[in-house]
């Protein structure tokens, strides 16, 4: 049994620490709201993220960030990824002893570009950090917590250290397969959150699935050239923290990307739809990062560009797919080949 403790208690932190209880782990829910951990402890419910679900006995919330973290042997952070550098710094002037770090939070901190685990290794010193791992992949937390078939990837510089993750988590519902590449399955996690507002904001205008189709395709192609500009591996994107993500993502109403950009195509503008969903939507910020990085670096993203133009400049989402459908001409294979790692010619 280990002592592992899940800082952030949202929807996917929740069924996180509700897989890491099934598998007996002592697990500790860390949430900064005195009366969620109330209710987690004493209702055995997270009603606001996850309603009607019942947690197991074994978790035991802390609102108290000591008290959560103390003796922990893994710690999982599940923070929004805007509030990543400030529980980082507390945690540094809390935790006693090392411990082995694993983030499941899908995003890129804009002006700096950075990934969360790079995020991290500048807050914590490396003596309190025997490891960092990075949980992603295609997975709905409203799914998790049904104990329904999920499957998703871990990664770290440390094959070792990812061994040990993917212990605590794989059981016969949630299955755990092991990634060498931290960077792109990093990046494949965060850069579907802003196909997935494209393709809410296709189905709130009315179109097809021949559109979203086109869209989650030519958003791969955007996806790994930006990605593969960072140092992934491309073929990370065709696996499960890559196409994966990004069709679960983009084809549910469980994500809140999708969620938020199908009220976009409604014809809704970004506040009133930022204060509608009433929880954190990834995409809106990693598509400002992505934006602005893929300029610096003259990475081609239309896509990309096209939602930056919907989120803050107040472009209407018609005439920004208007003006993708009659981009000009392009080969298909010179996209792909970002995927397959070679160069077309």
């Amino acid at each position: 049994m280990e002592k592992v403790a899940v800082l952030g208690a949202g929807s996917w932190g929740t069924a996180l620490a509700l897989v890491l209880a099934d598998n007996g782990n002592d697990v500790r829910l860390w949430t900064h709201r005195k009366e969620q951990a109330e209710e987690i402890n004493q209702k055995h419910t997270n009603n606001k993220y996850l309603k009607g679900v019942k947690l197991p006995d074994a978790i035991v919330a802390h609102h108290v960030l000591d008290s959560a973290v103390e003796g922990a042997d893994h710690i999982i952070l599940v923070v929004p990824t805007k509030a990543m550098r400030e529980v980082c710094q507390r945690l540094s002037s809390t935790l006693s002893h090392s411990v082995t770090l694993t983030h499941a939070s899908k995003g890129i901190e804009p002006s700096s570009y950075k990934r969360v685990s790079e995020v991290i290794s500048e807050e914590l010193p490396a003596d309190k950090l025997e490891g960092i791992v990075v949980l992603s992949g295609p997975s709905h937390a409203e799914e998790v917590v049904q104990r329904q078939p999920t499957t998703v990837t871990v990664s770290s510089e440390n094959l070792v250290t990812a061994e040990q993750v993917q212990d605590i988590f794989i059981n016969e519902k949630f299955r755990v397969y092991t990634s060498p590449d931290i960077v792109g399955v990093e990046l494949g996690g965060a850069l579907k959150n802003i196909i997935a507002l494209g393709a809410g904001i296709s189905d709130g205008l009315g179109y097809g699935d021949n559109a979203k189709a086109a869209l989650i395709t030519r958003g791969l192609a955007e996806i790994a050239r930006l990605g593969t500009s960072m140092g992934a591996n491309p073929l990370t994107f065709a696996g499960l923290s890559g196409v994966g993500d990004l069709i679960v993502t983009c084809t549910s109403p469980h994500s809140r990307n999708w969620r938020a950009g199908n009220l976009l195509g409604k014809g809704n503008d970004l506040e009133k739809v930022l204060e509608e969903m009433g929880m954190v939507v990834e995409g809106v910020r990693t598509t400002k990062a992505a934006y602005q990085f893929s300029k610096e670096q003259s990475v081609e993203m239309p896509i990309t560009d096209g939602i930056y133009r919907i989120l803050f400049e107040g472009a209407k989402p018609k005439d920004v797919v208007d003006e993708l459908m009659t981009r000009g001409r392009r080969h298909e294979m010179e996209d792909l080949s970002n995927l397959l790692g070679e160069r077309y010619s």
